[in-house]
Order: structure tokens, then sequence, then C-alpha cells
């Protein structure tokens, strides 16, 4: 069996932004990631509302993705894959961090992982990177995540360089979702449901 980890933040976790509650297990895109791999995968789900790359959250505690991640594989090991959702908490104004910052701070999580011994014969697990969406029109969020729209449209560009540099895989998502109109950031129901699909074609590229 094949043991995957996907590593992110609400929308990892499931907020739906229609009912401002958790998504049922069914519909939320790590589930829908396993339930289309099949039974000869384990996802392990791992999403944390607030959390961001590798930075400390002066609001909010224990958000800072680096300082998780390392119990975190060494509690699920053995993995064969890592996938990392996060950058979009790291647009929050408070951070005032460009879109290289953050995709910077996505690809020491990357480090993290290859060189961790979490993997199979203690290697590092392969990484598959996903670049977050631009956001959406913001509303309740807007003074929070100011000037984010603008931002998150340079995800892609960035996110790219370092999948390269580090050389691991990854995935834009922002050619499969978007993010929901309701409130900016979140992913609808639908939404989740395409992730789910289009992440368990790049895991059978990569793990199958």
């Amino acid at each position: 069996m094949k043991h995957i980890l996907c590593y992110g933040d609400s929308n990892t976790w499931g907020y739906d932004p229609v009912t401002k509650d958790r998504f049922g297990a069914e519909n939320r895109w790590p589930r829908i990631l396993g339930q289309t791999l099949g039974r000869d995968y384990e996802v392990i789900e791992e999403g944390l509302g607030g959390r961001t790359t590798v930075w400390d959250d002066p609001l909010e505690g224990y958000k800072n993705g680096r300082d998780y991640l390392i119990p975190c594989l060494e509690s699920h090991r053995p993995l064969d894959l890592v996938i990392i959702l996060l950058g979009t908490n790291d647009l929050k104004k408070r951070f005032s961090l460009s879109a290289y910052d953050i995709a910077q701070g996505a690809g020491v999580l990357v480090r993290v992982v290859q060189e961790s011994q979490a993997g199979r014969e203690g290697r590092g697990p392969q990484v598959l990177l996903l670049v977050p969406p631009p956001t959406a029109a913001l509303t309740e969020y807007a003074e929070m995540f100011e000037d984010a729209e603008r931002k998150s449209r340079k995800f892609s560009e960035h996110y790219g360089r370092v999948a390269k540099e580090l050389g691991c895989a990854y995935l834009d998502t922002s050619v499969v979702i978007v993010s929901s109109q309701l409130d900016g950031i979140h992913f609808e129901g639908e939404e989740q449901r395409k992730l789910g699909k289009a992440v368990a074609v790049k895991v059978k590229e990569l793990i199958g």
C-alpha cells in the first residue's frame, strides 16, 4: 500500500465557504483523492486553518507549517508521497510578504521532506507541490488580505521556479479550480472534487 500525506491549511481541512463549517469527509479533496486512487493507497489528511508555510503568526499561535511538519512526517512514516498545499495564509497583510518570499517558504517545506527519513528505507518521500489558486474578490477577509489578489497571481511563476530548483513535482491548481466568490480564498464543493480528481492523476504519474 502507498501512503500519501496531504499537508495544508483550511482548504485541506475542508472549510466550506457556503456553510462556514467543515465539509463531510466524502467531500474533502484528500478523501476524494483517496476514493479516486482506490484501496492500494492510504491518504492522510493534515489540514489546519490559518497554517502558513514557515511564518509565526503573532495573532494566531501554532500556525507555522515548518514547526509541525517534522513531527508530522515522523508520526506517519513510512510515506511514499507528501503533497503540500500552502501559501494562501502567507498573503495576510500582517506578514508583508511577496509572492517570491511565499514560494521560497513553500520551498523550505519541500526541502524538509526531501531531507527527512520519513520515506521507504530511510529516504525522503517524493513531494508534490501544489500551487494555490489566486484569490478571488475578497469580501469579509478584504482588510486582512489586502493586495492578496495581485500577489497570488504570481504564485504560478514562483512556485514553478521553486519546484524546478528543488527537483520536485508540482501542479498549478489554477488550471483546475478557482477560489470561491463568496469569500475569495476557500474552495467550494465542486472545486474540492475537481482538485481531488486532478491530484489523483498526478499521483498516479508519480507513484502509480
